[in-house]
């Protein structure tokens, strides 16, 4: 093995390279081995038939026989089932190597079943859930809550078939009798004296009256202190970095929401009926935002290093509110859906995020943001952009308010929206330009149809 890494740490591959390093970790080996394994039998297997039994080949044939000897000696237990009954710690995602137990499920002596959750587990980014392999009663739990796992160890024990065990919610306890207590015998009431009376205790000195300039604090008792999750944790973190290091500035604009309203109340009904989505706002300010990043494929791209990176794809990301902290999955390739394929994706994710299964793959990448406080009431925000993003719009509450339409003073629904820019690589006309487009196709959403 170590002659295998010794190979491996002066190839030019990367990977060949990070396993050199990572398979140091014992508890890394086997995930290590399975994307070698995969990278040599894709270079060997599927390689150009002109390039096979060069040399290069050959050492690559080579070395995947020893990848294949040395993936079969370490045990499965890591990223399997672990021993039967035992229940192991799932993989949580290539960036994620480790969480918090945050509770268990259930209790010694329930009775579980197959694919039952056990117990869940926090990571920075989601919730997972760890289910039991077997059906059979809980015998054993392992570790604490709050304890740091990793993928493969052991937090808890099935025993198989044995389906003894009771319910979750324990039975409650029989109502205690009431016993009378017995009088005590005469001989030892008659023996026994009073106790002399005892003094009075002094009264207690009184205390001095503090003055009045000193601030009077709340009592201890009247506080909490409660760890923070691992979500909250990240969400701080990454919101605190992207002000450490992005130049944020934000713009605003106000939008007459009476066109996009009368929209939605003229279609809303048939839409459902043939989509069996809602129609909403989501969808008017998705396209609208898809529109106005193509006009200015700046906001779309982000800085690396010393370059600038372009995309020429449109992936969304949407703030989604939880009771365990701020998510933001991804509408993929929305600049190829229309408006049913995007209400019916928001809700589809929104669902899973309130639920507690959204996975790292729904929120991973993402070129844009767009944030809607309006729907907690919010009149006006300036929203943090979420790296390696370079903006984010924010929505907020549709108001009733008095704004000037030719020379007459009329009452409009309206909405202020906020762009939040890396001003690093955004100047100050394109944004602008940026939130005046999605303001038109908002006030006007015909100009989609007509490409404008």
């Amino acid at each position: 093995m170590e002659r295998c890494r010794a190979r491996l740490a002066r190839s030019r591959s990367p990977l060949l390279r990070w396993y050199s390093a990572a398979s140091r970790d014992p508890s890394q080996q086997r995930l290590c081995l399975l994307h070698l394994r995969s990278y040599l039998h894709t270079e060997c297997v599927d390689s150009p038939l002109h390039l096979r039994r060069s040399q290069v080949w050959n050492r690559k044939v080579v070395l995947l026989d020893r990848v294949e000897s040395e993936f079969q000696k370490i045990p499965r237990r890591g990223f399997a089932a672990g021993g039967e009954g035992d229940i192991i710690v799932p993989s949580m995602g290539e960036s994620i190597s480790d969480g918090s137990l945050a509770s268990f499920s259930k209790q010694v002596g329930d009775a579980v079943n197959v694919d039952d959750v056990i117990a869940q587990i926090e990571s920075e980014k989601v919730t997972i859930d760890v289910r039991s392999p077997v059906a059979g009663t809980l015998k054993e739990i392992v570790v604490k809550v709050g304890t740091t796992v990793k993928p493969g160890d052991k937090i808890a024990f099935v025993a198989k078939g044995d389906t003894s065990g009771k319910s979750s919610a324990p039975p409650p306890p029989p109502p205690k009798s009431e016993e009378k207590p017995s009088p005590p015998p005469k001989e030892a009431t008659a023996k026994s004296a009073p106790p002399p009376p005892q003094p009075p205790p002094p009264p207690p000195p009184p205390s001095s009256p503090r003055p009045s300039t000193e601030p009077q604090l709340p009592p201890k008792e009247r506080e909490r202190r409660v760890p923070m999750t691992r979500i909250r944790k990240r969400i701080a973190t990454r919101l605190k970095d992207a002000q450490n290091t992005l130049a944020l500035l934000t713009t605003f604009n106000e939008v007459d929401m009476t066109n996009a309203m009368a929209l939605r109340a003229k279609y809303k009904d048939e839409f459902q009926e043939k989509h069996g989505a809602k129609l909403g706002f989501m969808s008017v300010f998705v396209k609208a935002a898809v529109s106005a990043l193509q006009a200015q494929p700046v906001v779309n791209a982000v800085i690396d290093g010393d370059d600038i990176i372009y995309r020429d794809y449109v992936d969304i990301s949407i703030a989604v509110g939880t009771p365990k902290g701020l998510v933001v999955p991804v509408v993929r390739g929305c600049e190829k859906m229309n408006f049913a394929d995007v209400e019916k994706t928001i809700a589809k994710l929104a669902k899973k995020a309130n639920d507690g299964t959204i996975t790292i793959d729904d929120m991973a990448g993402g070129s844009f943001t767009i944030s809607n406080g309006g729907v907690y009431g919010s009149l006006i925000s300036t929203p943090i952009v979420n790296p390696p993003q370079s903006a984010i719009l924010g929505m907020h509450s549709i108001q009733k308010r008095p704004v000037v339409i030719g020379n007459e003073i009329v009452i409009r629904p309206m909405m202020y929206i906020a762009l939040t820019y890396d001003h690093r690589l955004i100047d100050g006309r394109e944004a602008v330009l940026f939130l005046r487009q999605v303001k038109d196709v908002v006030e006007d959403p015909a100009r989609l149809v007509l490409d404008l």
